[in-house]
């Protein structure tokens, strides 16, 4: 039998080469809007997170004579961390506890709110600050900027992902680079 008259066996390298080559271009264009799609979805989440801290705070502060929760250490008994006041039972004055018919208030969340944006280290680290409207915080260090005199609670994240995102930063969130201080 002559060469001519072989059937093929396989692919030659140059066929291989050119799909190769396509799926390496297709990769290029799709993976990126996947990683945007991402960011989109975590700055949703965190707005929506934020709603729900918000109603929970302002619901807190109704039920505890005016007062919004301290958020600035573990309270005595407290098993939510900093955000022991809103996640576990409390009573008028915001102590906690379990003793019935005394701490019947809350929990007002299940968990401590993580920041997406932050180290998971950072998530439930919150940055409180007394007698002022200000908040502040660093990204990287602190989830969240929150007054204990006014109730305001903020996302702390990066300035150039807050623009990325078209995060309000005079409603949701603190700006600022990685390591320095934080503007509002």
């Amino acid at each position: 039998m002559s060469a001519r008259n072989r059937t093929r066996q396989g692919f030659t390298l140059v066929e291989i080469l050119i799909v190769v080559v396509i799926l390496g271009i297709l990769a290029a264009i799709v993976i990126p809007q996947f990683t945007s799609a991402s960011e989109t979805a975590k700055g949703s989440n965190l707005v929506s997170q934020l709603q729900t801290i918000r109603s929970q705070l302002e619901l807190y502060q109704v039920q505890h004579n005016g007062d919004y929760p301290d958020l600035s250490s573990t309270p005595s008994g407290g098993t939510g961390g900093v955000w022991s006041q809103l996640t576990d039972r409390t009573d008028v004055s915001g102590n906690i506890g379990t003793t019935d018919g005394t701490h019947i208030y809350g929990p007002y969340l299940q968990k401590p709110p993580a920041n997406a944006f932050n180290d998971p280290g950072a998530d439930v680290a919150v940055n409180v600050v007394t007698g002022t409207t200000a908040v502040t915080g660093t990204p990287g260090t602190h989830g969240w900027a929150y007054n204990s005199d006014t109730g305001e609670i903020k996302a702390v994240i990066s300035a150039d992902l807050a623009a990325l995102l078209n995060l309000d930063t005079n409603n949701d969130v603190v700006t600022g680079s990685s390591g320095g201080s934080s503007t509002q």
